[in-house]
This record gives structure tokens, C-alpha cells and sequence, in this order.
């Protein structure tokens, strides 16, 4: 198959978070992604040929960065908060309203970006559920889908297994991915993964498109295995 992109130059957010990091090592291994840019609110310290780190706290207010979120063709967004403790507005405000913010800005100096978005299994389309999360997830995937990117997707990965070594896995959840990977992967096999399939999964989405705009764990392992 052709790729759609030759090369991709990608924007990753959340890089110093478990999901945001493993994406960004992932394309920085990989051939087809040229350039990396990651926007964080604390430096990071990763030194790569292909990265660019850009420190910035407030995601808001990205006017002071504006013009050097020019020139890219994919963004990998991968930051996001945890709901536990917070009242529907204050998440809504963390999750939909900054969200949509970047993407905003995005597209206005990228219309031929593809954009993915991180998003979980679970997540109500309908916007109509009983979960809080789950619906302000739903409306943010929605929202997103109607931008005029070249193509939007929302990944709702399970569990994932994650990538050993990296430095933002929290040791929890590492003890617990190596422990009961295995267990899950014979009992919930379509509901669990791995961040690196994750990872190859959005690059292959850059690279071929796909009619599945809202991507499975299943989805992304068929994905991963044609741009590994």
C-alpha cells in the first residue's frame, strides 16, 4: 500500500507522562518520522537528532509558541488528566476546553495534519451516559472530529503493557503490566495492548489512513504489525 505521507513530522504532547513518552521514544525509533516536537511544561531532559523540546506551561494561551507549530502533519495528543477528585467542570475544563484549544491552533497553521487523540476505552459517544469522564471524553472526540484536519482519530486503548526502561512509568504500574499482562491477554484479550502498538498504531494511521476513525486495542495491533 502507498503511504498517504512520505515522512511525518509529528507534535506530541503529554511526553512526560507514561502514554505521551512512549509514543515520542517509539517515533523517534521509527524510520518514517523525521522530526519529533514535544511540548512540555517542564523540561524533560531526552536528547535525540529528530526532538525538539518546547517549554511551555500554559496550554491555554499557546500564542507565544505559535509559530513554531508550523510545518507539521501529524499531532500524537497524549495529554490528559485523571478524573478521580474533580468535580464534571473543572475536568471538562482539563480535558474538552484545552484540548480543543491546541487543536484549534493547530489546524489553523496545519490543514493537512492528522490529528490523534488519546482517549480511553469506555468513552461515550453518546454524550448521554451515567460516567462523567466517559461522556466529556465522548464530546471531546466528537468536537475533534468535526475540525478540518486531514483526518481525526480517537484511540481508546485498555490496558497497556508498558515500554520497559522508559523513565515516566509509574512503578505501580509496571509491577502490575508484567504481573498481569499475561492473565489479561488470555481473559480480556480486546481489551488490553501494548503502548508500543499504540504507538506504531497512530503512525500508521499518518502514514495509510483508515476508515476506523475511533481505534480499537484490536485495531491497533493489526495496525502496529504493518509499520513495525
Amino acid at each position: 500500500m502507498e503511504p498517504l505521507s512520505k515522512k511525518i513530522r509529528v507534535i506530541v504532547t503529554g511526553a512526560t507522562g507514561m502514554v505521551g513518552e512512549g509514543v515520542m521514544h517509539e517515533c523517534l525509533q521509527h524510520p518514517d518520522v523525521e522530526a519529533v516536537l514535544v511540548i512540555n511544561r517542564r523540561p524533560d531532559g531526552v536528547v535525540h537528532p529528530k526532538l525538539k523540546e518546547i517549554v511551555h506551561e500554559n496550554f491555554f494561551d499557546l500564542s507565544p509558541i505559535e509559530d513554531q507549530l508550523k510545518g507539521y502533519n501529524a499531532c500524537y495528543f497524549c495529554l490528559g488528566v485523571t478524573s478521580i477528585g474533580k468535580k464534571e467542570p473543572e475536568y471538562y475544563n482539563l480535558t474538552h476546553t484545552l484540548t480543543m484549544h491546541v487543536a484549534e491552533t493547530l489546524v489553523k497553521h496545519n490543514p493537512d495534519m492528522v490529528f490523534v487523540y488519546v482517549s480511553g476505552s469506555g468513552t461515550d459517544s453518546t454524550e448521554k451516559g451515567s460516567t462523567m469522564w466517559a461522556r466529556v471524553k465522548g464530546k471531546t472526540e466528537n468536537d475533534l472530529m468535526k475540525l478540518p484536519f486531514k483526518d481525526v482519530y480517537a484511540f481508546r486503548p485498555g490496558f497497556m503493557k508498558p515500554i520497559e526502561g522508559l523513565k515516566h512509568v509509574q512503578k505501580g504500574y509496571t509491577y502490575l503490566g508484567w504481573l498481569l499482562y499475561p492473565i489479561f491477554k488470555v481473559f480480556l484479550p480486546n481489551g488490553i495492548g501494548t503502548l508500543r502498538d499504540t504507538a506504531l498504531a497512530m503512525i500508521y494511521v499518518t502514514l495509510y489512513g483508515s476508515t476506523n476513525k475511533i481505534v480499537t486495542p484490536n485495531d491497533m495491533k493489526v495496525m502496529a504489525k504493518s509499520v513495525s
